[in-house]
């Protein structure tokens, strides 16, 4: 396991006075925009499908176009249907570093767990989701780019944690979290946002239909959830 790794000079400034999300009962960090932003959001399925008309990346772009008018935000998505965290590895110079951001929205994990379901050597182990998040973050902080992380949202919604992959989702977000806390990362809990959500409005138990369509990919509440969580976090 690599060790954690000082912040560059660059992010220095950009990082200072911020509190760090670690869960849901702590004030969310907030990250201050400038006059020029270039927002990429990097991820997965969830990611690639939320630059759609109702997705989750689009709702962030049309509000922050809204609320700052004489700023120029740019905001990119890059997500690619069933990537893992080394696939972020793999094409992060071309898809993120050569796009030169100045902000990055890392939303990850929901495969590195949910396809070792069945075949664990198809996931990704915790020693190297955990190493490839270090590096993947590493690498956009020397870039001279901020970060904000992610933790996974769910899989199955239902609230009494009977969901097959409960458990292990929850040990890989609290490894996010861990690894954000480390290296000085804002966290947007995205794990938490949907229990709590789900709690409150998923009183049948259901599996599905409250915030995804499937368990997994987000429905129109589902987007809107996630964009409220990291608008929560821009300022």
């Amino acid at each position: 396991m690599k060790t954690a790794s000082r912040l560059p000079l660059l992010a220095l400034p950009l990082l200072l006075g911020l509190a760090f999300a670690a869960g849901a009962d702590e004030p969310k960090a907030k990250v201050p925009l400038t006059n020029k932003e270039r927002i990429v959001f990097l991820g997965d399925s969830i990611t690639q499908a939320g630059v759609g008309s109702n997705g989750y990346v689009t709702l962030v772009k049309k509000e922050l176009a809204k609320k700052y008018p004489d700023r120029e935000i740019e905001v990119i998505g890059a997500g690619i249907s069933g990537n893992k965290v080394p696939d972020l590895q793999k094409r992060l110079e071309k898809d993120v570093l050569d796009r030169k951001p100045t902000l990055v929205v890392i939303y990850i994990g929901i495969n590195d767990v949910w396809h070792g379901e069945k075949d664990p050597a198809r996931g990704t182990s915790k020693e190297k989701y955990e190493e490839g998040l270090r590096d993947v973050i590493k690498r956009i902080q020397d870039g001279g780019a901020r970060v904000i992380l992610c933790t996974p949202s769910v899989i199955g919604e239902k609230t009494d944690g009977s969901n097959k992959n409960d458990a292990r989702l929850d040990e890989y977000a609290a490894i996010s979290r861990t690894v954000a806390k480390e290296l000085k990362v804002p966290v947007c809990d995205l794990r938490q946002a949907f229990l709590k959500e789900l709690k409150a409005k998923n009183p049948d138990n259901k599996e599905k239909g409250l915030l995804t369509g499937d368990g997994v990919h987000l429905n129109d509440a589902g987007n809107k959830l996630v964009a409220e969580q990291i608008l929560g976090m821009l300022e």
